[in-house]
């Protein structure tokens, strides 16, 4: 059966929940659930879209089946189930929020502490990997050059399962490290199979054929990329005394963290005592904010006023480009 609607799928439990609609309603896009129960929403925003709640992996195989049409998700559960047929096309690769890693830890008392030292036989048997990510796993420790694996599909925690006996080591999503350790277990130095954080994907196959639903993709994109951007710079203001807007902007391009996106913004301002000054105002990256202060004292700024910015919308977001070019 054909459906007319546009779906968005997000986390349905969990601090990946919780940080997905924190994002959006960050990001202008509140997600509208008058019951915390419901499994069916609305952005106010954008009123053509239904938003549902599931699982995040149900979420992949959901968009890599069509049934919906956009996915909020962590990389880690689309890598794991997007299937071969490129059925799936990620939007947004980095919405800075969920980072974990996909991660091999064994038992603290084990002498291995890197991939090379579990080639070794372990009670003549296989080694015996408990995880929620089978393809990801098989994968890295094929390419590792691990021989010998059996891999035990598991639900729930998987801390457990080298204590108690059905797994010699597990392949887990890592946080701050935190719970490995409460369990006395210890992630090998390089038995990182994946870092992962939120992304954003669609089911490529509508993109293509509903222009309703690529027109919202691009929507979606528009605030998404505009906020994140945002979310990197602060808007600086200062006085500065000059003959002249030209003048003024030489001694800002002199120096290297006062060139703005483009470039300045100066306007007259206006004194009691007649005399020459204008008002200075650039876009800083946050990493770069105290040099950028201290680069504007010292061609003469004054009075340096720092904001927050919500949102900086480009002529056409790069990830929208992007688009156009992989459909």
């Amino acid at each position: 059966m054909l459906r007319t609607d546009i779906r968005l799928s997000l986390p349905s439990k969990g601090r990946l929940e919780q940080a997905t609609l924190g994002f959006l309603a960050s990001a202008g896009l509140r997600v509208d659930k008058p019951n915390p129960r419901q499994y069916f929403a609305r952005i106010p925003a954008l009123p053509g879209l239904t938003v549902m709640f599931q699982r995040p992996g149900d979420i992949v195989v959901s968009v890599r089946e069509g049934s919906v049409d956009f996915g909020i998700a962590g990389l880690d559960a689309v890598e794991e189930r997007r299937g071969e047929d490129g059925d799936i096309i990620i939007l947004h690769e980095a919405l800075n929020y969920g980072y974990c890693a996909l991660t091999l830890a064994v038992p603290e008392d084990w002498p291995a502490h890197s991939i090379s030292n579990l080639q070794l036989p372990i009670a003549n048997h296989p080694l015996r990997v408990a995880t929620q990510h089978p393809r990801l796993t098989s994968r890295f420790l094929a390419e590792k050059g691990v021989g010998a694996f059996h891999l035990i599909a598991a639900e729930g925690t998987l801390e457990v399962a080298p204590a108690i006996g059905y797994a010699d080591l597990i392949a887990d999503l890592v946080s701050s490290g935190q719970t490995l350790h409460d369990n006395r277990l210890r992630a090998l130095d390089d038995g990182v199979i994946l870092r992962s954080q939120a992304v954003f994907f669609a089911n490529r196959a509508a993109l293509k054929a509903r222009p309703e639903v690529l027109d919202l993709a691009r929507q979606l994109l528009e605030y998404i990329e505009a906020y994140l951007r945002g979310q990197e710079n602060y808007m600086v203001v200062a006085n500065m005394r000059g003959d002249s807007p030209e003048a003024i902007a030489r001694a800002l391009f002199a120096q290297p963290d006062l060139g703005g996106l483009q470039g300045p913004t100066l306007a007259s301002v206006i004194t009691r005592a007649g005399e020459r000054w204008h008002s200075v105002t650039i876009v800083v990256h946050k990493d770069r904010l105290i040099p950028a202060v201290k680069a504007l004292r010292s061609v003469g700024g004054s009075g340096v006023v720092v904001s927050p910015i919500t949102y900086i919308f480009e002529e056409e977001p790069e990830r929208a480009r992007r688009l156009n070019e992989n459909l």
